[in-house]
């Protein structure tokens, strides 16, 4: 938002940012393009309730390095310490360990991962009281306020999760054709991370098919954008991966399904250009898969932004589901016709005997959120997506969730004329998806399947006011605190 669109930003007064470390470059540039804007540095890890320490960001000291995370919210306590767990004195690095009402009881169903990371608070009276081993580095600034330094150990943060790189390594070792493998975290363009496999295959191997393997046996946040193909590791003198030395993803070593192509037009050799600005290779064919060479959703939003820019033609981010290639975009930006004519779905992957699966969009999101649930899936259960009618600024744009709804049935009835119906969504997404369950069982339809992902409850726009959820809120924080 800051390098590109930071003019839509001038309208906010307080902004929270929190996921990551920030840039000292971009937070330069707000504080002196967004005079108006309050802009807080937020850290703190899940197991302390998204925050633990907060800092305002008035002004950076000449030759700043990092941003600092400032100092504990209320109710918490932070402590930086050394092995023994004493605290370090100012200036020092030390391990940061968090306590306070916002821990958590520990992790679901794993006990020994609880026992190790929640220790008992050495400082406190409290027997019951513990403290949180962050495996995060921190110190102590004169003022008081606490510089971030890194992780510790293996861990590396893409996109806000927390990841151990070894738990990848140790799926990607478990496929059969594969001899050496290692993970690591690479910043392939400034400011941006991206996870990155490096195999060593016993016999022939390509990235799609390792990358399915991978997608049954993890979380999306936790797969490799990219695969890197290799005779052997880089050795250290004594024996270990030497990863400062492991090359860069291209198409020399991506082992894709398609020979190099080189593009054969304006319109192609345009879209190569910006691919591999993007992500971050030296070359790219007409044929070869923009997920395979590492793409996600997050730069899919800017690989459109950049076409529409050099082409002046709008095309729906769900076009890469069937124009996942140079060729195939360039096809589509050459046609005469307008893009935007045509149904809200979108076939993420139509194959399939078995009743489809109809996924909502959510507020402000491409149904390209759900690709790596379709390839979960397989191919047995056709799975579209529905996505806003009016993305592409021709169609009429409908504002109300019922109107939403009554419109998406008509356009689903064209694939499936009679239920029972399977209906999901992420977000508002799955409020769209319930309004739809209702109008359908309204018309004597049957849905087989409501699938709601981190939805809010259907009538929670009909709450409590907000004082009257205070009090109650404050009565269960004094319960808690009596027990």
């Amino acid at each position: 938002m800051v390098d590109k669109r930071i003019q839509d930003l001038k309208s906010v007064n307080q902004l929270l940012a929190g996921g990551d470390v920030l840039s000292v470059t971009h937070v330069q540039k707000v504080l002196q393009e967004l005079p108006d804007c309050h802009l807080i540095n937020g850290y703190g890890p899940t197991e302390n309730t998204t925050f633990t320490c907060c800092y305002p960001i008035t002004k950076l000291p000449p030759n700043s390095n990092s941003i600092p995370i400032g100092k504990a919210i209320a109710n918490t306590q932070v402590y930086i310490l050394d092995p023994d767990l004493q605290p370090v004195p100012i200036g020092v690095f030390g391990e940061l360990y968090i306590g306070g009402d916002g821990l958590a009881k520990g992790y679901f169903n794993r006990l020994e991962l609880t026992a190790e990371r929640f220790i008992t608070n050495p400082f406190s009276n409290d027997s019951q009281a513990r403290l949180y081993k962050t495996g995060d580095l921190a110190r102590y600034l004169p003022d008081g306020n606490i510089e971030f330094l890194g992780r510790q150990d293996n861990q590396v943060k893409i996109r806000g999760f927390r990841i151990e790189l070894g738990e990848i390594e140790s799926v990607v070792a478990q496929h059969p054709s594969v001899q050496e493998t290692t993970v690591i975290a690479r910043e392939h363009l400034p400011g941006e991370k991206r996870l990155v496999a490096y195999v060593v295959p016993e016999e022939s191997l390509n990235s799609r098919d390792l990358s399915s393997f991978m997608q049954e046996r993890l979380p999306n946040y936790m797969m490799p954008s990219a695969f890197v193909f290799l005779d052997a590791l880089p050795l250290t003198p004594n024996g270990k991966v030497d990863r400062r030395v492991l090359p860069a993803p291209d198409a020399f070593n991506l082992q894709l399904d398609t020979e190099f192509v080189p593009p054969s037009n304006p319109t192609e050799e345009n879209l190569a250009t910006i691919w591999i600005d993007l992500l971050g290779v030296e070359r790219v064919g007409i044929h070869d898969n923009f997920f395979e060479l590492g793409g996600h959703s997050l730069l899919a939003m800017r690989l459109f932004a950049k076409i529409e820019q050099a082409f002046c033609k709008v095309i729906p981010l769900a076009a890469l589901f069937e124009a996942p290639t140079i060729k195939d975009l360039a096809n589509l930006i050459d046609q005469k016709q307008s893009l935007a004519a045509g149904s809200c779905l979108v076939a993420i992957q139509p194959q399939g005997s078995k009743s489809p699966l109809f996924l909502l969009h959510a507020r402000g999101t491409s149904v390209l959120l759900y690709r790596n649930l379709a390839n979960y899936l397989g191919t047995e259960r056709p799975v579209y997506g529905i996505q806003p009618q009016g993305l592409n600024k021709e169609a009429e744009i409908l504002t109300t969730t019922k109107e939403m709804a009554t419109y998406y049935i008509q356009e689903i009835k064209k694939i499936q004329p009679v239920g029972p119906y399977f209906l999901g969504g992420y977000s508002f997404g799955g409020e769209l998806a319930f309004e739809m369950s209702r109008q359908l069982h309204q018309q004597g339809e049957k849905v087989d399947k409501l699938i709601l992902f981190d939805s809010n409850a259907p009538n929670s726009s009909k709450r409590l006011p907000f004082s009257q959820r205070l009090i109650i809120h404050w009565n269960n924080l004094l319960e808690k605190k009596h027990n």
